[in-house]
Parts: C-alpha cells; structure tokens; sequence
C-alpha cells in the first residue's frame, strides 16, 4: 500500500468530489494530503445526489429539482445522471406527483470501481488500457508502469465502498 500511496502522490491527479470527501477518506485512511484524481462532473453528481438521498430519512423519495437547486447542478444533466444510476438498480425511480428517486441497494455491496464503470465505462488511467488503437502502442516505453499504477489503483478502490463516500461525515 505504501508503494502506492507514495505513487499516487507523485502522479498528483486532481480530484472533484463534494467536499473533497474521498481525499478525506484517503487522508483519514493513510495520513497524507496531497492525493488527487479526476473524476467527471457525471461521477461527482451521482455522488453528490447519494450522499443527499442517505440523508434522508430510510425510503425517503427526492426528486432531481430538490437536489439540482440545493447543489446548483444543473437539472437536465442530474436528471441523465439519475436515470442511469436507477437502470443500474442503484436507486430506484418513484413515478407520481411526489415521485423522484430513493436508493434501492446496498451501497456497501458496491465498490467504487464498480460505481465508476456503471456510470463512465473501463476505468484506465490512459487510453490504451482499453483502446488499442494507440498510434504508440508497440513502441510506448511507459505502458508496463502505466499498468502498475493502473492495477494498484484499481486494487485501492475495489476496497473503498459507495457507502465510505457518500454517508460518512467527515
């Protein structure tokens, strides 16, 4: 772990999270600052909106204007973003006048490369890890190490659970 810790903070990638909650997390977990990653804003909005739905009571329903007003995201993209967590079964949409959505699973069962490839697809941390159509490909002097810290990070967040991220308070 080690090794990889001291990886990703010589990488320095920049992360957008509410909050800055998985730095946090990650602060918590191992005593250090500066670890970084970029996520898209679709990652980040499907967080936030989470986090928001596990603060409400069990069951609750919250529809996309509720949390695309409180966080200023704007509503056409959260609605996208919604909809596809529930055809991912991770919440569930509620039809009616007081519809919207509540979550359905178990947010401990879900590891965050799995909430990471539901919402965006493979996650890499270059485009050869999953398109070889990479005009480098068969001369790149970096694809081995570039796989090294591809697998440790995938390994580091195959232990971290949608639930660490979005329903603790730090």
């Amino acid at each position: 772990i080690f090794f990889y810790l001291n990886i990703l903070y010589t990488i320095f990638f920049v992360l957008y999270i509410p909050c800055n909650q998985l730095i946090i997390l990650i602060n918590l977990r191992y005593g250090i600052d500066n670890i970084m990653l970029k996520l898209t804003r679709k990652v980040e909005y499907a967080l936030i909106a989470l986090r928001h739905m596990q603060q409400k009571p069990k069951g609750a329903v919250t529809n996309t204007k509720e949390i695309s007003v409180r966080y200023g995201i704007p509503p056409q993209i959260l609605a996208k973003t919604l909809q596809q967590l529930s055809r991912e079964n991770i919440i569930v949409a509620v039809q009616g006048p007081t519809g919207g959505y509540k979550i359905t699973s178990d947010l401990t069962e879900i590891n965050m490369i799995e909430f990471f490839e539901k919402l965006e697809g493979p996650l890499g941390m270059m485009n050869c890890f999953y398109d070889s159509e990479c005009i480098q490909l068969d001369s790149c002097t970096i694809k081995s190490p570039m796989e090294h810290i591809n697998d440790k990070l995938r390994d580091f967040f195959s232990k971290m659970t949608l639930n660490e991220v979005t329903a603790r308070i730090y």
